[in-house]
């Protein structure tokens, strides 16, 4: 697969198939992980595959009580503007976001692969993430969806841990919970804010120069 058709259509994927993944390209996925930088060459990491049926009974209800919690605190200003304004724009693409995420919520035991990422003595995620995103990025190019969530480890960390079976002295740092799974949709180039709008050069507020049309990688350039 071309580099950019990868970087360009790696987006979040939440509604799969219960399609097993096969071992052979669970291998690639991880293998190309690892080759990711990490602080110092350290390689502080660990990543727990779950695909035990009873492993995801355990955690879907608390994976959808913390949705639910997402939903009644940090989201809540969003849901209230959206109900206020369910015509707008803005409305139809947070609402079809939220509808996505829920479906992974409520069909949580029905993902066929989760990936929990650890680092050792490392909160910022600086050693971990880089990982994270080309397990994301390896995965588009087997043809399966990713996504990256992280409500577990705020709203049930500890239940999380010890049902996953991790040492409580160790240092290690739940980053995450990937799922895994071959989509029901289409990839397709996101639209995001242009990147004028979100860059800044050598001072905070300060144009970087940068306007243009984009995004600048199409499917037509595919070699």
């Amino acid at each position: 697969m071309d580099l950019f058709e990868a970087l360009y259509t790696t987006r979040a994927m939440r509604r799969v198939r219960p399609d097993p993944i096969p071992d052979d390209v669970q291998a690639r996925i991880l293998d190309a992980a690892i080759r990711a930088p990490s602080g110092g060459n350290q390689q502080n990491w660990r990543f727990m595959l779950v695909d035990d049926p009873e492993l995801k009974n355990a955690l879907g209800p608390l994976y959808r009580d913390s949705m639910d919690q997402l939903w009644s605190t940090i989201y809540a200003p969003q849901l209230a503007a959206a109900a206020a304004h369910p015509e707008s724009p803005e409305t139809a693409q947070f609402l079809k976001v939220q509808r996505s995420a829920q479906w992974l919520a409520d069909h949580f035991e029905d993902v066929p692969l989760f990936m929990f990422p650890f680092c050792q003595h490392d909160p910022t995620g600086g050693s971990i993430y880089p990982a994270v995103w080309s397990a994301m990025l390896a995965a588009r190019a087997e043809g399966v969806g990713s996504c990256l969530t992280v409500v577990l480890g705020i709203f049930h960390l500890a239940e999380t841990l010890e049902i996953l079976g991790v040492p409580a002295d160790g240092g290690w740092i739940l980053s995450g919970c990937v799922s895994f799974g071959y989509p029901t949709g289409k990839w397709a180039v996101a639209p995001r804010r242009p990147v004028q709008e979100v860059t800044y050069r050598n001072r905070w507020g300060r144009g970087s120069d940068l306007d243009f049309e984009g995004p600048l990688w199409t499917a037509g350039d595919t070699a």
